[in-house]
């Protein structure tokens, strides 16, 4: 617990000193460093088991994940500048076609590793996403160098109008307090009601296979709407598959609801990146995504903790699922009502 608590601190405080940053250094930049030192965390964190040094692991691969994670998104709206529907699934595919890979394995590789070494070898775990990580670093760091700005600096970003973009924000806030209840409890859901481990490791593949083609759903949804409704479908569908295992508890109900859920989970940020690109001038979309990113990491640490103890007092993971549901869709409610800034 205390370990998943210095991950999503460490997330608040990369948010936060990413937007600082990004007063004076180019988002190319702080995402090239970004890439290269979250990779150097994640491999390190496998290397020691004392818990001084996992939090401070897991801390810095929170705050500087979320540094490369929000300029990334940054540069992946700039593609494709006047070609839209290039644009929403090239923002599309930076969120979802990675992480739906590397659930995949995880699905795949952790469970086996697991089973075959037991428990004690979970760092080697760790230690397989930080090579995978470090692999795939010179590409990323090639494709941030063609992207950075001629004259190599940051230019100065016009304010981001917070006001006119409460809807938004609510939503996404709505967002972070109810997805991560399903990823964080779904496997203690599936056990209680005696699933199987190569039933778990199924339903977790198939997460990462629907996040790796929801960028395909998606887009056409992306390039029509400059407003909240791609945010707020998007919360829609996370809310039914997050609720389907408890009002469908079967194994066919968990498949339908990972398909469901892994279609719509990591679309979310794409939704905030393709409002800010479409409603926001270009200098100030790595500041609106850094500001979206601090609000989605605050209501991220806060929502396990309240889905805790609603499970507590119920007596039930499955009140902690509904009531996540009940929050994405007043998630999904506030960003319905999201006009855009320029009709606003």
């Amino acid at each position: 617990g205390w370990l998943n608590t210095a991950n999503a601190l460490g997330y608040v405080c990369g948010a936060v000193l990413t937007l600082v940053l990004l007063r004076r250094i180019g988002p190319a930049r702080l995402f090239a460093f970004g890439v290269w030192s979250t990779a150097i965390a994640l491999f390190c964190t496998g290397l020691n088991e004392s818990l001084v040094a996992q939090s401070l692991w897991r801390f810095a691969a929170g705050l500087l994940g979320a540094m490369s994670f929000a300029t990334g998104g940054a540069l992946a709206a700039g593609l494709f500048f006047d070609r839209p529907r290039l644009n929403a699934l090239s923002i599309a595919i930076y969120f979802g076609v990675g992480g739906g890979s590397g659930v995949v394995l995880a699905g795949i590789f952790i469970p086996t590793v697991l089973e075959l070494h037991g428990p004690s070898a979970w760092a080697w775990g760790w230690i397989a996403i930080g090579v995978a990580s470090f692999a795939m670093c010179p590409l990323s760091l090639w494709a941030a160098r063609q992207m950075r700005p001629a004259s190599g600096g940051a230019p100065r970003a016009a304010p981001v109008p917070l006001r006119r973009m409460l809807g938004e924000l609510a939503g996404y806030a709505g967002f972070g307090l109810g997805y991560i209840v399903y990823l964080t409890f779904i496997a203690a859901w599936m056990t209680a009601q005696q699933a199987t481990g190569l039933q778990i490791a199924a339903v977790w593949t198939l997460v990462g296979l629907s996040i790796c083609a929801s960028p395909f759903v998606w887009r056409g949804v992306f390039a029509r709407f400059d407003n909240g409704v791609p945010l707020a479908l998007i919360l829609t569908n996370i809310a039914i598959g997050s609720s389907l295992p408890v009002l469908w508890p079967t194994l066919t109900g968990l498949l339908i609801s990972a398909v469901i859920f892994g279609l719509s989970v990591f679309q979310a940020p794409g939704a905030i990146t393709n409002f800010s690109r479409r409603n926001l001038p270009q200098d100030s979309w790595g500041a609106a995504i850094s500001l979206f990113t601090i609000v989605f990491a605050v209501s991220q640490t806060l929502g396990p903790v309240g889905a805790g103890l609603i499970g507590d007092r119920a007596g039930s993971i499955g009140a902690s699922l509904l009531v996540a549901s009940g929050v994405l869709l007043t998630g999904a409610v506030c960003a319905a009502l999201q006009r855009p800034l320029t009709r606003a």
